[in-house]
């Protein structure tokens, strides 16, 4: 390459890397404002760097580091699908009384199990089928006591993410954390469990900061609630059983995804086409109820998202946290913290999932500089030495709480403000974060501290 092409080709580089940043930096700033649409936003975004050549449409749809995450996408529509059937069965108007009822009808309770139960599913299972499971219960508690029902949903989105970090299945970076380092379930259960305990009881705590108050309802309500004879809810009990069948099936087969290797994606879509058989309801009026408006939110983050990994903004970030450390096996701590709060303040703006993903490879290249004098010597016993642990633990305790500080930190977040909206209870970006930003900086105390006490006291 002659030295004009080369300095063409650094000047288009430079050209892109600030399109790029500049782009995404925008659509964030315009969704926030909440003048446009995130949808429309979003899309446009993705749109626009496609159409600038910054990412290319091989590379927006087909790229499993830089386009979109299909399996999100497709996971999130099967599950819709399945929803949105089970529905139509009255199931969840009789799960929202029975809930209700024991917690007497008091709403504080009922949040606190809602909160709890939440956490425990998306350990289990993931956070996004989680909330999608849960949104429509929580709609109905809040209608038949009058209540608001915006501080379950965000407090459901919170405890989702807190409850998905405790496992390797729970949130996708640990997945890719778990490839990347060879950990194993009981790895994440053993190391992050005990911390994320400690999170859902000081959310439980702020909860009833916040909300004890607003959470009233007078004793006609709660009286209404308990005389209520959940069984006539029921609109259809073969479709109910049917609606039960498929997603236990569903539920299993993401609880065995580690052994099967069957993705969550095709579960789903095979849960919601052996269900839409079986329902012989209209295929047609089903997908209209599938919440486009957020899949096609997500498409459109996924490309903005990934022009910005494609054009090396991330990586230069995260190489730069790990030059700034400058780290030894003598000061892993500070690498350690630096690590876990950069994570968890970039995962609240940009999908946790290419972020982990590029910062992985960094983590495992400093473990060979650190350990083994360089990138080369590299030995499957370097990544399980003590001494790197800790910088584990902190990737993926800052990357799967950061998704807490904003509506787009977390795939969970989008999803209950996309029902929430449809729902017609609106929660606006600002009104979430300020919910959202203080959870995770607490959160991300609690990481610190557990951190330090656990393997550097």
């Amino acid at each position: 390459m002659t030295p004009d092409v080369h300095a063409a080709a650094t000047s288009s580089g430079a050209l892109q890397y600030w399109l790029a940043c500049a782009i995404f930096a925008a659509s964030f700033v315009v969704i926030a404002s909440e003048k446009i649409h995130k949808t429309k936003v979003a899309v446009f975004g993705g749109a626009l760097v496609l159409g600038l050549g910054i990412i290319s449409q091989e590379e927006a749809f087909h790229s499993i580091r830089l386009g979109i995450d299909h399996s999100v996408i497709f996971l999130l529509i099967g599950m819709m699908v399945i929803i949105s059937i089970l529905g139509r069965s009255g199931v969840f108007e009789w799960s929202a009384v029975k809930l209700a009822k024991v917690a007497n009808g008091r709403p504080f309770p009922i949040m606190v199990l809602f909160l709890l139960f939440t956490a425990f599913f998306s350990a289990l299972l993931d956070n996004v089928t989680t909330v999608l499971l849960f949104a429509p219960v929580t709609l109905l508690i809040a209608d038949e006591l009058e209540i608001d029902p915006i501080p379950f949903l965000i407090v459901e989105a919170l405890a989702s993410n807190i409850g998905g970090t405790a496992t390797l299945i729970g949130d996708p970076p640990n997945l890719i954390i778990a490839s990347r380092s060879g950990l194993g379930f009981m790895d994440f259960v053993v190391n992050l469990g005990p911390a994320v305990v400690v999170m859902l009881g000081s959310l439980v705590a702020v909860t009833w900061l916040l909300f004890r108050k607003r959470l009233v309802v007078d004793q006609a309500r709660r009286q209404h609630i308990l005389s209520m004879d959940e069984s006539k809810l029921i609109r259809d009990p073969v479709l109910v059983r049917k609606s039960v069948g498929v997603l236990i099936f569903v539920v299993l087969g993401f609880a065995t995804h580690g052994w099967t290797h069957i993705e969550p994606a095709t579960i789903a879509l095979l849960g919601a086409s052996v269900l839409l058989l079986l329902s012989k309801l209209d295929p047609g009026k089903i997908l209209a109820e599938v919440e486009w408006a957020t899949i096609f939110f997500f498409g459109g983050l996924f490309i903005l998202v990934g022009s910005v990994v494609k054009v090396g903004a991330i990586s230069d970030l995260s190489r730069l946290v790990i030059d700034l450390t400058g780290p030894t096996e003598s000061s892993m701590f500070t690498t350690s913290m630096v690590l876990l709060w950069f994570s968890g303040i970039v995962s609240a703006f940009l999908d946790n999932i290419p972020y982990v993903a590029t910062m992985a490879p960094l983590v495992t290249e400093m473990a060979g500089t650190v350990l083994n004098g360089g990138p080369e010597h590299l030995t499957a016993e370097a990544m399980h030495q003590p001494v790197l642990m800790p910088v584990w633990w902190a990737l993926a305790l800052g990357s799967c709480l950061g998704g807490n500080g904003t509506p787009i930190g977390a795939s969970a977040n989008v999803v209950v403000l996309g029902i929430a909206e449809r729902s017609g209870r609106k929660i606006s970006f600002l009104k979430f974060m300020a919910y959202g930003m203080p959870v995770m900086l607490m959160t991300l105390l609690i990481s610190t501290g557990y951190l330090y006490l656990r393997y550097y006291w």
